[in-house]
């Protein structure tokens, strides 16, 4: 059915924001699909044993996934580069090891039970964290994210406390993540560990550099031409890897900054790209 399409592909909306807001204070993290993993579980274990009915639980779990990535966080960013793309992959090889070996959330077996969720509550998601993220570029925090993302050190200098805003990027990049989590699962009413692995971080982040990471736009555009277009073209479901490196290819030579590579005045996350090269050089 169309509606389930559309479910999934607003899922991978929320997954492809997350590692967006992530990148406005200038890190990468390949640790979604871990943070995905952990909304999933602690929402489908509080409205299976607990009682609690979906948005309550949602959002419970979302806190709990923003504090664990702030925990996690702390040492990780202080690495920089290769070290930390390494450090948030390794977080979701071991977010997944932790889940097989838990007996009380299902163990490798996984979870079933959930209560269903329709259309209209992924709707109501993509729309709230989209206009949040609409009113935090139009907000000083927005210019406090540009100055850590474009240069630490001055940003430093000039009183901002560069840990504490790669920290606050992080774990609410990862709640973000953990809400499209607790949708997935209560979507499929069934999850198991094998549903969040490595590749569906590869995936995520190929997303927001499919579409560019110059404004919010971009990670939507990314999410939904490479969620539906296996779906569309169904001959090429089962290359799936193969469309995404090819287009990955194709982006890098033709438009190195995504299919939305243009800024607006403040919907913008900036041009990481030149960051970096200024860091590297």
């Amino acid at each position: 059915m169309i509606s389930d399409y559309l479910i999934i592909t607003g899922i991978n909306v929320l997954l492809a924001w997350s590692v967006y807001i992530v990148l406005l204070t200038g890190s990468l993290s390949f640790a979604q699909g871990a943070f995905m993993a952990i909304g999933c579980y602690a929402a489908s274990y509080l409205t299976t044993e607990m009682g609690l009915s979906f948005w309550p639980a949602t959002l419970i779990a979302a806190g709990i996934t923003a504090i664990i990535a702030g925990v996690i966080g702390f040492p990780a960013l202080r690495l920089r580069g290769i070290y930390l793309i390494l450090a948030t992959l390794g977080i979701t090889f071991c977010v997944r090891v932790l889940l097989e070996n838990l007996e009380f959330l299902g163990g490798i077996g996984g979870m079933s039970g959930m209560l269903g969720t329709d259309l209209f509550a992924v709707v109501i998601a993509v729309v709230v964290v989209g206009l949040l993220l609409a009113v935090v570029s139009f907000s000083p925090l927005q210019r406090v994210f540009d100055a850590v993302r474009e240069d630490e050190r001055v940003a430093a200098s000039m009183g901002i406390n560069v840990t504490a805003v790669r920290l606050i990027g992080f774990a609410a990049g990862a709640a973000v993540a953990a809400v499209g989590g607790s949708l997935y699962g209560h979507y499929l009413t069934f999850v198991r560990p094998e549903n969040f692995d490595v590749l569906l971080a590869i995936y995520v982040v190929l997303y927001v550099v499919l579409g560019g990471v110059n404004n919010m736009i971009g990670p939507f555009v990314g999410a939904v031409v490479m969620t539906l277009l296996p779906e569309y073209f169904r001959v090429l479901a089962e290359w799936r890897p193969t469309v995404f490196g090819l287009a990955v290819l194709l982006m890098l030579l033709v438009r190195p900054d995504g299919l939305l590579s243009f800024r607006f005045p403040t919907l913008r996350a900036g041009k990481t790209s030149n960051a970096i090269e200024r860091k590297a050089a």
